[in-house]
């Protein structure tokens, strides 16, 4: 093997990105897909996850596009179904679809809260609803299979204003930590993955005009993580050994304090 050839150490297995079209979960499928597992790549841009999935084929891949809204429960199932159906039994799960978006409580976007409940802790558990049986059945069959969340260091940390999608991170923290122990039995490694400050769309979307400035500042002060430093975090949890899990891992610029 030539020192260009990458080990394919995730060969055989089929993933399953949602989120896929930008930031951490493009950055993902790429990543996993040139490991060598088959990926089925989930969001609502289908222009985005076309040229996602023709990369990923021109690099030598297998990517399948499904154009989704994690929120909507019927077609989760149904893209569960077409996984199934045109690359096989999922055997890893990035559920990772989300959206941040910070304001003063006082300031009552309460339309913005519901968003990030929505999506961040209900889209979450459609994606959990339509795969697990995916995920328990693989894992019978093939010794391991990987049910991996993207939380934040919000989870754990306090953040003025970020009140309601830390809480929703909290969450999806403390989910895992159940769903492992309930799941852990059954060869399905749960992992929680907890980023600090990472440069992507999520800060796009952020109106109030406080937390815009704490972000350009912050900026300036430190050098953000990238999606690609994310990524690589995945395949490496994917590919450790069936015995070993990690079970919250928290990924920070290193120059993030908190």
């Amino acid at each position: 093997m030539s020192s260009h050839t990458p080990v394919q150490s995730l060969a055989g297995r089929v993933a399953v990105v949602t989120g896929a079209s930008s930031g951490i979960g493009e950055a993902t499928a790429e990543k996993l897909a040139a490991l060598g597992a088959k990926v089925a790549v989930l969001a609502r841009r289908a222009d985005r996850l076309d040229d996602l999935v023709t990369r990923i084929r021109k690099d030598g891949g297998t990517a399948l596009a499904i154009v989704v809204d994690v929120t909507d429960a019927a077609a989760v199932r149904a893209a569960a179904e077409r996984v199934e159906a045109e690359l096989g039994t999922a055997d890893l799960l990035f559920n990772n679809a989300g959206v941040m978006l910070p304001a003063p409580v006082e300031g009552l976007a309460t339309d913005q809260w519901q968003q990030q409940i929505d999506l961040n802790i209900g889209g979450l558990m459609n994606v959990i609803g339509a795969f697990t049986t995916q995920l328990v059945a693989a894992a019978a069959e093939r010794g391991v299979a990987d049910l991996i969340n993207t939380s934040s260091i919000a989870a754990q940390n306090i953040f003025p204003t970020f009140a309601v999608y830390s809480a929703s991170k909290a969450y999806v923290s403390h989910l895992s930590r159940h769903l492992r122990a309930e799941l852990g039995a059954k060869h399905v490694r749960v992992s929680a993955i907890e980023p600090g400050i990472v440069g992507t769309e999520l800060q796009d979307h952020v109106t109030d005009a406080g937390v815009q400035q704490w972000l350009a500042d912050s900026q300036e002060t430190m050098e953000w993580l990238t999606p690609q430093d994310v990524a690589e975090t995945i395949g490496f949890l994917a590919a450790l050994p069936p015995r070993a899990n990690l079970q919250q891992v928290t990924i920070m610029p290193t120059g993030q304090p908190s």
